[in-house]
Parts: C-alpha cells; sequence; structure tokens
C-alpha cells in the first residue's frame, strides 16, 4: 500500500512538471508570437512636405506624404471666382519626379487625371504636357514629353497651414 501512495506521488509529481514546462513552453512560443505579429505590424508614419503657389487672387495647394514606395497627398486649385479643384493624389517618386493620379471634385463631378511635379529641396513645380483620355482619365501621352519650364512653381511652405 506504501508503495502504490509514494508511486501515486511520483507520478503525480511527473505529471505537475511535465504540464509545467508544456504552460512555459506554450507561454514563450505566444511570446515569440506577438514579437513576430508587433514587428509585422509597424506603423509606417510618412514624411510630409507642403508646397503652396500664389498667383494673383489663385491660390494652389499640395501637400506630399512620402513613403517607402508610394506617395499620397492632397492637391488643391483655388481659382478667384471660379470652382476650385480638390482632391487626392497616389503616385509614385522616381528620383526628383512626382508621377500620380489625382482624384478631385470639380463643378460636383468626380474627375481623374495624372499630374506630374519636379520635386526640389524648396519648391515643387507642375509639369504639363500632351493628353489624352484612357478609361475614364486622363493621362500623359508620353512621359519623357513633360515639361516643367513652364510650369506652376509651388514654394515650400508649412503644413500647419493646410
Amino acid at each position: 500500500m506504501k508503495h502504490s501512495i509514494v508511486l501515486s506521488v511520483i507520478i503525480s509529481a511527473f505529471t505537475i512538471l511535465s504540464c509545467n514546462n508544456e504552460a512555459s513552453q506554450a507561454a514563450e512560443a505566444t511570446t515569440k508570437t506577438d514579437t513576430t505579429k508587433t514587428e509585422e505590424m509597424k506603423i509606417m508614419i510618412p514624411g510630409s512636405t507642403c508646397y503652396t503657389s500664389i498667383m494673383g487672387k489663385d491660390t494652389m495647394n499640395l501637400k506630399v506624404e512620402k513613403f517607402p514606395n508610394v506617395v499620397t497627398g492632397n492637391l488643391s486649385y483655388n481659382f478667384y471666382e471660379k470652382d476650385d479643384n480638390q482632391g487626392t493624389i497616389d503616385g509614385t517618386l522616381n528620383g526628383d519626379t512626382l508621377i500620380a493620379s489625382y482624384t478631385f471634385m470639380s463643378e460636383g463631378k468626380s474627375s481623374v487625371r495624372q499630374v506630374a511635379f519636379l520635386i526640389s529641396d524648396s519648391t515643387a513645380t507642375e509639369g504639363f504636357g500632351p493628353m489624352e483620355e484612357k478609361d475614364g482619365t486622363m493621362i500623359f501621352k508620353a512621359l519623357n514629353t513633360i515639361s516643367f519650364k513652364e510650369g506652376i512653381k509651388f514654394i515650400k511652405t508649412d503644413c500647419l497651414t493646410q
């Protein structure tokens, strides 16, 4: 009888130790998984730069938010005594040239057109060139025909004002 009690106590002790070890391993695996999830869920804060152009009574604003692979932001053309164009841009920055889709509202209608900006430390110059309609969007006929010489020049400003 004493042997069976001792044997039961020993078996119980091994079972408890085994369960504790499994729980410890499970907790360690959970910690590793949580760490991996945290690393995967890094929040990417874009670098924001704002530009403004004032021509007479017209004001244009551009806000560029750079992520590693894309550029987003806002673009508005506020024309004196005319309908404003306000919308968002989504595109890519290749070197110093931003090519983006500009989705905007004008006269109560949503439209999309391609825009191009030459970005420097203190300015963003809008480029123009021959365009064509493709699937309801106005796009440049060829990106190598975009000219920045006569484009609207935006000056870098504080983003708090936009």
